[in-house]
Formats: structure tokens, sequence, C-alpha cells
């Protein structure tokens, strides 16, 4: 472990992961791509859909890292809620990094337009609604991978323009 490693956290909302009927398969894209990108991750955090989401951010955001990245729970099934449980912890949105993932995700199929996620801050941690599926997710990792750095810079208090 780096000193100066950003440190980040995944959370899947997956009722059906959670309770081991299926694998989910978009926590290793994403721990792939933040270690990748030089952040320290630990394990990911795989919990039911619905409030469970809420209390495992809000435990996440306890431990203060640079990046909470969730993967499920962003469509219109009547459980999926991450969208609802982060809202409230957010004290700044990033609409337009949600508008470029599900313009993004739009490229590749039309149901991408139906992905409620958010993106913000708290604190000094950036916390971004990702789509379930592996496909979805990668779309969204990909309009995330010029600016990570970038926004976390200036989270942490950095001007870096360039």
């Amino acid at each position: 472990m780096s000193a100066t490693a950003r440190r980040a956290a995944v959370l899947i909302a997956s009722t059906r992961a959670a309770t081991g009927v299926y694998t989910d398969r978009s926590a290793p894209v994403i721990t792939g791509w933040l270690t990748g990108h030089g952040f320290e991750v630990g394990d990911p955090v795989v919990v039911p859909d619905g409030a469970p989401v809420g209390a495992a951010l809000r435990r996440l955001l306890q431990e203060a890292p640079a990046v909470i990245v969730t993967s499920g729970g962003t469509g219109l099934s009547p459980d999926d809620a991450t969208p609802e449980m982060t809202e409230p912890l957010l004290e700044r949105t990033i609409p337009g990094i949600m508008e470029a993932i599900r313009a993004a995700g739009r490229a590749t199929t039309p149901h991408a337009a139906l992905s409620r996620g958010h993106a913000g801050t708290a604190g000094r941690t950036f916390i971004v609604n990702l789509p379930g599926s592996p496909g979805g997710v990668a779309d969204a990792l990909a309009v995330l991978d010029p600016i990570i750095g970038h926004l976390c810079d200036q989270i942490e208090g950095g001007h870096g323009h360039g």
C-alpha cells in the first residue's frame, strides 16, 4: 500500500448477488479500472437493493475514500432505489457526468436513457451510480477515464486546469 495512493470503494446493489443467486460481474470491471488508475480498492461490498444501499454508503463514507462507485439499482424495477439512497448524501451534484454517461450508453442501447443514477460529492468523496450490467459499467468508466484524476484533484482542493 502506497502512502500516497487514493482509496476507492465499490458498492454493488443487487439482491440476487447479495443472496448468492448469481455472481456479480460488474465489481471486477470497476475494481480493475480503479486499480488501473492508481486507487487502492478493498473488496467490493455487495448488498440487497433498497435501504441496505443507503446504510452501506453511509458506512463507506465514514472511511472517507476518494471515490465510491456503485453499480446496480438505477433502473425502474420496484426495488431499484440506489439513486434515492445516494441523493440525500450528496452535498454537490455533478449532473454533467451522468448526462455524459447516459449519452455514451445510448450509443450502445436505448435502455441507457432509463438509468436514474447520480454523481456528486459528499465531503471529499466522489460518488457515482453506474448501471448494473458489465456493458453499462464499461461505457460509464470510459466516460470517467479522462476526468477521474482531475475530478479528484479538484475535490481535494487542487485547481489543476490542464
